[in-house]
């Protein structure tokens, strides 16, 4: 039979074959039988459940004992019985030295804990009763024999050398090349380079014959990941606790996150409540996340809503640690009367998701460290678990050992809907940056969807790893920056003091499409970045990627200035911040409960093909609510502006002064030698120019332009400013013109540099023309204006209230007593202060 991910029934059996020359599941029969599959306890008891082996008869726990038949693979699963819900988890012990082999803790009887084992290795499998009112829970276990990585023979190929290279990338041309190879593109880029990790000779072959040059940054990956795992372990031994709100010394598994989680919520039940997301992985794991305020159940109390989320990329492990230090030291801080942290939680509802993508984490974080990056590499593995579009010589076969190992499933962070289908991700199935079936086909996209759709999320970071970028919106570089550019820049910038970051749009490292705050701010209107943690790996050692980075200590960048948790303070202190969202107020009764709806169709990119053409876009439809239920009296309800940015306009300005006049060149004397080697082979020729500036001019860009006889000439364009930086290029070939442009440019002296890539005659000279063009800022463009519904209804369920409110960021809106029939007249409520 083959291997369904979506099973959640204990007590199957194995009999999954797969194909010769990669992992095979031979049958086994289920050590655990129909009889004695059902677990109990007669109270339960709030302990972990994978710290011990309890003795026999503890109270709260229940027990099993197997011998594992195989070499292979545990897995171990609960489920509730006849299908009322109470709180079980569940460890599995290896009962000779008593070490964790696997365990779950998530919030309700649904676990699955996986693990590998040795045949004849006794094992003890301990449930455990939390919380609820539940007294038993359905066991199953199954033993799935395993073959040595990717033979038919049991032999082990030789591990080819891993490395991170660093891509040369001088055009955004060249970038949107080099992501359509299918390479493992890391998030570590720059104006004219990108860091690929290369796995083997395949991929060096593939970037060498699409012409690409690179340098090393680092030679042998495997050795790295070996050596941090070495690092890691020392460090925690002589360690006995960090600066870190936790104290922890080492990264989490995903039982210790589901464990702390729910610790956070018994603990401080007025303060923290956790929650179940709606949507269960592919492989039967439930999404967990934290919710944090001041009278934290009465989430439709109108305060303002930030909401931080760590992995959706599964090896990124330093995103997720990041997130639960954070949901710590908002309970500390607020327990333990920190003044800054006690007020700001107080005007504001956090939630916090700290692992977005369960499945893939879980088996990157038990896997061996490698590093070596081949499709075997479980520890790099980075999407989710998904089969249903992979070739069906690969759809077998459980996510933790299957034929396409950790290459197989979708990239949730390109499988939102905002601007999904278009470059920036693949449409190969095998590929890292695969974006999946259409816009939300993933069950981890559609948890972060009902989240911001039904909330008023006025502010929003996602988590990630590396390259110390703070990113916003838009993730493509053709698509102009919102209304809120000037604002939304400054809040990034501000968060980059703290980090040592640098900000700017996510098109500036390269064009992405289907990222989380691509859809969730242009359908919402609340602030969205992508935190890129660290400089160097995915997940590095833990005393630089995580209690360096969060606290702002050496190594990191934000040594000295806060770290990561300084400016996660700044987005709570905006979260909390009117001037940042919308307001409405106005009366309603107590009981009464009032509802802001928004429904709307917004297109994705045109859907490129796997051939490379393009189909039409697909229209998504967006569902927004948001409720807020009435004390009595004045109310006020922080929300975000009706209109949405994806139709209220585009940023630009009004130009203050005409622009600078063009500027001719005259082509240097001499001709620079061929260069195909530039800017290691620092061969060429150059000009320099002067942009003025106001009071004079008013310059929204200029152009440097040159051009040439024939298309077999190539000649390529750099700019450069007065300090050196380079502002701006132009390299494509096949053309006989290359155009340079930079918007808004300071005024000072910038200089052009050519370089003489090829010529089409080698006898003659094929030399360029060229000069300066300059243009006045395009001015803001803006759409139409959109409406929320607000309505109100009684303690009954009677609709006794409807208004139209249009409201934008910034402004408060009285909607009066919108409870009263007279309030259907009302057909827009404005004339905010």
């Amino acid at each position: 039979m083959g291997y369904s991910p979506n099973r959640r029934r204990a007590g199957w059996t194995a009999a999954t074959l797969v194909l010769a020359g990669t992992f095979v599941a031979l049958p086994s029969a289920t050590t655990a039988g129909a009889a004695d599959n059902v677990v109990r306890a007669n109270q339960a008891v709030p302990r972990s459940c994978f710290a011990a082996l309890q003795k026999p008869g503890t109270a709260g726990t229940d027990r099993r004992e197997f011998t594992s038949t195989v070499d292979g693979l545990l897995q171990a699963r609960l489920a509730p019985r006849g299908g009322t819900e109470g709180d079980w988890d569940l460890a599995v012990f290896d009962k000779a030295t008593g070490a964790v082999v696997a365990a779950s803790a998530a919030l309700r009887s649904h676990e699955l804990a996986e693990g590998f084992v040795k045949k004849d290795q006794k094992l003890v499998v301990q449930t455990c009763r939390y919380d609820g009112q539940t007294r038993d829970a359905v066991l199953g276990v199954d033993f799935l024999a395993l073959t040595p990585q990717g033979t038919p023979t049991g032999a082990a190929p030789a591990p080819q050398r891993a490395e991170l290279v660093r891509v040369e990338t001088p055009a955004k041309q060249d970038k949107d090349k080099l992501l359509r190879l299918g390479l493992d593109v890391t998030e570590k880029a720059d104006a004219t380079g990108v860091q690929v990790v290369l796995a083997n000779d395949a991929d060096r072959k593939t970037l060498a014959d699409n012409g690409f040059k690179s340098k090393v940054i680092d030679a042998d990956l495997s050795a790295k990941s070996i050596q941090n795992a070495k690092t890691d372990r020392e460090y925690a031994a002589k360690t006995p606790g960090s600066t870190l709100p936790s104290g922890r010394t080492s990264y989490r598994h995903l039982y210790d996150y589901q464990f702390e989680v729910k610790e956070l919520a018994r603990k401080n039940p007025k303060l923290v409540t956790a929650f179940t997301l709606p949507q269960p992985t592919w492989e039967g794991r439930d999404v967990i996340g934290v919710e944090i305020a001041s009278d934290v159940k009465n989430i439709a109390d109108g305060k303002p809503v930030n909401f931080t989320m760590g992995v959706h990329h599964a090896r990124e492990w330093p995103a997720g640690e990041h997130a639960m230090e954070w949901a710590i030291e908002l309970v500390k801080g607020y327990t333990g009367n920190n003044a800054e942290i006690r007020g700001l939680v107080g005007r504001t509802r956090n939630i916090i998701v700290p692992i977005v993508n369960p499945d893939g984490f879980e088996i990157s974080r038990e896997a061996e460290p490698k590093g070596d990056f081949s499709r075997f590499d479980y520890e790099m593995k980075r999407k989710n678990c998904n089969v249903n579009d992979s070739p069906k010589e690969f759809a077998t076969g459980v996510c933790k050992a299957n034929p396409a190992g950790r290459e197989r499933g979708t990239d949730p962070n390109r499988n939102y809907a905002g601007f999904w289908g278009g470059a920036g991700a693949s449409t190969l199935w095998r590929s890292d940056t695969f974006r999946g079936s259409g816009p939300f086909s993933e069950p981890e996209t559609q948890n972060i969807r009902s989240i911001v759709s039904n909330r008023q999320v006025t502010n929003l970071i996602t988590l990630h790893t590396f390259s110390n970028l703070v990113l916003r919106v838009p993730g493509v570089a053709a698509v102009r920056p919102p209304l809120d550019e000037p604002a939304y820049k400054a809040l990034g910038d501000k968060m980059a003091t703290r980090n040592g970051y640098t900000s700017q749009p996510s098109w500036a490292l390269y064009d992405t499409t289907g990222s989380t705050e691509d859809w969730s701010y242009w359908a919402t209107g609340g602030w969205g970045f992508t935190f890129e943690i660290g400089d160097t790996e995915f997940h590095p050692p833990f005393q630089n990627g995580v209690v360096a980075e969060y606290t702002g200590v050496a190594p990191a960048a934000g040594a000295g200035k806060g770290g990561n948790r300084a400016a996660f303070v700044d987005m709570l202190a905006n979260t909390a911040d009117p001037a940042a969202h919308s307001t409405l107020i106005g009366s309603a009764p107590k009981g009464y409960q009032l509802k802001l709806h928004k429904t709307f169709q917004t297109p994705t990119s045109p859907v490129v093909q796997p051939d490379g053409s393009t189909k039409p876009p697909i229209y998504v439809t967006d569902n927004l609510n948001s409720t807020l239920g009435s004390t009595g009296g004045r109310f006020a309800w922080s929300i975000n502006p009706s209109t949405r940015p994806y139709v209220a306009g585009r940023y630009g300005r009004e130009p203050q002064g005409p622009a600078q006049p063009s500027i001719q060149v005259a082509n240097p004397a001499g001709v620079p030698p061929i260069n195909t080697n530039y800017p290691t082979d620092p061969a060429s020729e150059s000009f320099t120019f002067h942009v003025d500036g106001l009071p004079k001019v008013d310059n929204g860009k200029f152009s440097v332009d040159v051009k040439w006889a024939s298309q077999d000439t190539d000649w390529d364009l750099y700019v450069f400013d007065s300090a050196g930086n380079m502002v701006s290029s132009s390299a494509n070939g096949s053309t006989t013109e290359e155009h340079a442009i930079l918007y808004d440019p300071p005024a000072g002296d910038y200089r052009a540099v050519l370089v003489n890539y090829s010529q089409a005659s080698p006898s003659t000279v094929d030399d360029w023309t060229g000069g300066v063009s300059f243009q006045s800022p395009i001015p803001p463009t803006y759409g139409p204006k959109e409406a929320y519904q607000l309505t109100c209804t009684s303690p009954k369920g009677k609709l006794v209230g409807l208004a139209d409110v249009y409201i934008d960021r910034g402004q408060t809106v009285d909607v009066g007593e919108v409870c009263t029939r007279s309030a259907r007249a009302k057909k827009e409520r404005s004339g905010g202060r």
